[in-house]
């Protein structure tokens, strides 16, 4: 797995996705916070699975 996130896109992704799981202590009480895992997990692979589908990357290309 090549990494295909921009490193700025990965914490994004990593501080919307906790921000998402916190919901489960203070918002409404139901399992949508499991949404949040998503993108801690690719902010912290650093490999999206429907960037890689579609042969995108937002990483910065190597010159």
């Amino acid at each position: 797995m090549k990494k295909n996130i921009h490193p700025i896109e990965r914490v994004v992704r990593v501080v919307l996705g906790l921000f998402l799981c916190s919901l489960a202590f203070w918002g409404p009480q139901s399992y949508w916070f499991l949404l949040g895992i998503i993108p801690v997990l690719t902010g912290f692979m650093g490999w999206c699975p429907p960037y890689a589908m579609l042969g995108m990357s937002t990483c910065p290309k190597k010159s």
